[in-house]
């Protein structure tokens, strides 16, 4: 079906509407009433489109995880250049960060891992360029690539949503978020320096 289609329309603004109201309110709090206005339409249509809110946030998610994929794009030769590109991603896109984080929060332990999860199939890709790239003799192949993944990825994301530990000195502040963001680089070129040309 085509994008220009008056159904795929609707749809684009349901999906639109639940990415503001999940980050706004995480799962448990987002009400398919306020996504269903935000949309302009009914919730009876939501409901044809998604099964759940919990289906809808997955397709916010996958939607989600494909944007920051391509701001960031990993490049397993530089990932001190990567973990700057995904800081600053989040920084400038604070309610994107909350979004994210909204499924670790709410989403059941136990719930069964689905294979075609978006974050399950970008870490499974993620991992693998990590892996093809050690096989290369880029980066130590000592480590796991899944620890090199999660290592980086939390680095960069560290000072994401800690607005309320900016300092209070205006002069302070001014300089803070460039040092956070070197800091963070630093800290990973330590840990995986990226491969020199």
């Amino acid at each position: 079906m085509s994008a220009s289609t008056g159904s795929d329309s609707t749809r684009d603004r349901i999906v639109v509407a639940a990415t503001a109201e999940f980050a706004r309110h995480g799962i448990a709090g987002a009400r398919i009433e306020r996504i269903a206005k935000a949309a302009r339409t009914s919730k009876e249509r939501i409901y044809a489109y998604f099964r759940s809110k919990e289906e809808l946030y997955g397709t916010v998610v996958a939607r989600e995880m494909a944007l920051v994929a391509e701001a960031t794009r990993m490049d397993p030769t530089d990932l001190p250049g990567y973990a700057g590109r995904v800081h600053d991603y989040f920084v400038a896109h604070p309610e994107r960060f909350r979004l994210m984080n909204w499924g670790r929060l709410e989403l059941a332990d136990d719930t069964p891992v689905d294979p075609d999860d978006p974050i399950q199939a970008t870490v499974r890709r993620k991992t693998e360029q990590l892996r093809n790239a050690q096989k290369a003799g880029h980066l130590d192949a000592t480590w796991d690539p899944a620890d090199i993944l999660m290592f980086v990825n939390q680095l960069a994301q560290s000072w994401a949503g800690q607005s309320d530990l900016m300092p209070a000195d205006e002069e302070e502040r001014a300089s803070f978020p460039a040092a956070r963001r070197a800091a963070i680089v630093a800290a990973v070129q330590r840990l995986f320096p990226a491969a020199t040309a």
